[in-house]
């Protein structure tokens, strides 16, 4: 069986934010793009973070006790970034989301971040490599 890969499922068209990024224009691209949290990428396009909407609740908790602050986006994202090479196989990323709470994890070459497998990208894996889907 041929090794199937990260490259071959991950997402390579990114929202991703910098770090001195507004965290409330931050909010409006995740709420824009539906989507749960991106990388955050430095100046060079090297991964910085990540920031997830788990990440910017923190702005209600601190809100209860200030006028919610503001601030740029490294102060609220999550810097210890675990991330998988493209050509990493599918079943270790799988291996990876049931023993994390990560819904995504960036991916990295050459310390680029180059796209994101998440675990929706893992079931379509699934439904690739075996050839069941409901809508067939």
């Amino acid at each position: 069986m041929e090794k199937i890969c990260v490259r071959d499922f991950m997402a390579k068209e990114l929202v991703v934010f910098t770090p001195d990024m507004d965290i409330y224009k931050a909010i409006d691209e995740l709420i824009k793009h539906r989507i749960s949290g991106a990388p955050v990428v430095d100046e060079t396009g090297k991964i910085a973070g990540i920031i997830s909407q788990k990440d910017c609740l923190r702005i209600l908790a601190n809100g209860a006790f200030h006028d919610f602050p503001a601030g740029p986006v490294s102060e609220y994202m999550t810097e210890a970034v675990m991330t998988v090479r493209p050509d990493m196989d599918i079943f270790t990323v799988a291996d990876l989301f049931l023993n994390n709470v990560y819904r995504r994890i960036p991916v990295v070459e050459n310390d680029m971040v180059i796209g994101q497998i998440s675990r929706r990208d893992i079931l379509v894996a699934i439904q690739s490599m075996t050839g069941k889907s409901s809508s067939k």
